[in-house]
């Protein structure tokens, strides 16, 4: 038997930090309490005096590369920098190569990902303009969910038929997740700017090409439609303070029938940082300005958004080193999400139990994931110790993304992971992820 007693611990559950202690057996947490003694010598102690102990976060938007841009990322290897970053589930996008839109293809994913990954996974099914009938036969018990690009990125998955996409909205149960951005708005910028730079035009252009007007063009018309349908809408990655007039913090998370999500770039980044980052910080949709990143907070904090994500996407630093046109969109991330909202604590920007319910609470309720995402007694052990005084420095020998490189890299960060559990079993420790796949698909509540 797998017993491991976690004592001394601020434990961070549901809006409540209490020193305590936490009892793994197996996969699940079997107790909770101020003071646990160790039954057995069977029993392995890890103290935790002074450190936080959080659920695992669970990140809802993230792209490996696996199957088919496996030179930029895998299973294996991205599931590594997620564990070592606290992220102890996730959840995986169709625009692999072959795109997931098949139940065949999907299934083919969750085949991998049951001999490679290090963190809990799920994969969401692909819709195109002409595979309804495959995105029906989705099960909501084993899927979570279905993802629609109402704007282009890599891939190129775009859905654009205002028909299909009306059908797709009325007709499934399940939750929907979105990319939105308006297709014609960006092209219309892009050929503005091509008619002035050519081909050379900047960087510094990216968020204006990829415009607010572009996000919310898009995000409007998804929330109309999700309205209209009664579809249950999950929109990905905002980055405008135009489009949180769009979301309500009026009921309570569970009754929401549209959610949204920011992602750590967009809190931490400005275009001001293109002329430092260049195409390391070119995301889609676009970093936009400080008031955009501004009002992104207070809708965060105010909970008119609902989770925090990454939307972790690496492509090759030598890829990114082409020109502003040629560079592919996305970066790594799920190494230093955790991390870098814990500096964002330590800024006064946000509490610990604010990071735990966007991060790990929320994405649960959200999905409907079964036991996970808090510390609670016959939940899944997924757990995550963080030493908010332990300063380390982002550097290329300690980033474990396959591709090589970071945003953050030359950045201290005054907290660190020091601890990682899935389904109880210790997957990163002293700064070393340990060869333990302990990751199981995730099931869903529906």
């Amino acid at each position: 038997m797998n017993r491991v007693l976690i004592k001394n611990a601020k434990i961070v559950n549901e809006g409540v930090i209490f020193e305590g202690d936490v009892l793994i057996e197996n996969d699940l947490i079997v107790e909770i309490s101020e003071s646990i003694s160790a039954k057995s010598s069977e029993c392995k102690i890890i103290d935790a005096e002074g450190n936080y102990l959080i659920p695992g976060a669970i990140d809802d938007q993230v792209h490996f590369r696996e199957p088919g841009l496996t030179y930029k990322g895998d299973i294996e290897s991205e599931s590594k920098a997620a564990v070592a970053g606290g992220i102890t589930s996730y959840i995986e996008q169709p625009n692999t190569i072959p795109n997931a839109v098949t139940q065949e293809i999907l299934e083919q994913k969750y085949e991998l990902a049951a001999q490679k990954s290090y963190a809990n996974y799920s994969f969401m099914m692909g819709a195109t303009n002409d595979n309804l009938e495959e995105v029906l036969k989705t099960n909501p018990k084993n899927v979570a969910g279905i993802k629609i690009f109402l704007g282009s990125s890599t891939g190129n998955m775009l859905v654009d038929n205002e028909a299909t996409l009306e059908k797709i909205f009325s007709s499934t149960p399940m939750l929907i997740a979105v990319h939105c951005e308006d297709e014609t708005t960006i092209k219309n910028n892009l050929e503005k700017y091509k008619a002035e730079f050519g081909e050379d035009v900047p960087i510094t252009a990216h968020h204006l090409i990829r415009s607010e007007e572009a996000c919310y063009i898009s995000s409007s018309k998804a929330v109309a439609l999700a309205k209209k349908t009664g579809a249950r809408l999950h929109v990905f990655h905002l980055s405008t303070a135009k489009e949180m007039d769009l979301f309500s913090n009026k009921i309570p998370l569970e009754d929401k029938k549209i959610t949204a999500e920011v992602c750590i770039h967009h809190l931490w980044f400005t275009n001001d940082d293109y002329a430092t980052k260049g195409n390391l910080i070119k995301w889609n949709p676009a970093v936009k300005t400080a008031n955009d990143r501004k009002v992104l907070w207070e809708a965060l904090l105010d909970d008119r958004i609902d989770v925090i994500a990454t939307d972790h996407a690496p492509h090759t630093l030598e890829e990114k080193k082409q020109s502003y046109l040629n560079a592919p969109s996305g970066g790594p991330l799920v190494q230093h999400a955790v991390v870098a909202m814990f500096e964002a604590h330590h800024q006064g920007k946000i509490s610990v139990e604010k990071i735990v319910e966007k991060m790990c609470h929320n994405p649960a309720k959200i999905f409907k994931i079964e036991k996970r995402g808090f510390i609670k007694e016959g939940y899944y052990a997924d757990l995550v110790i963080v030493n908010s005084g332990l300063p380390w420095s982002v550097k290329k020998e300690n980033i474990l993304a396959k591709c090589g490189w970071s945003p953050f890299e030359g950045f201290t960060f005054k907290s660190r992971i020091t601890h990682t559990f899935v389904n109880g079993q210790l997957v990163y420790n002293a700064f070393k992820v340990k060869d333990v796949r302990a990751g199981k698909r995730l099931l869903f509540e529906r």
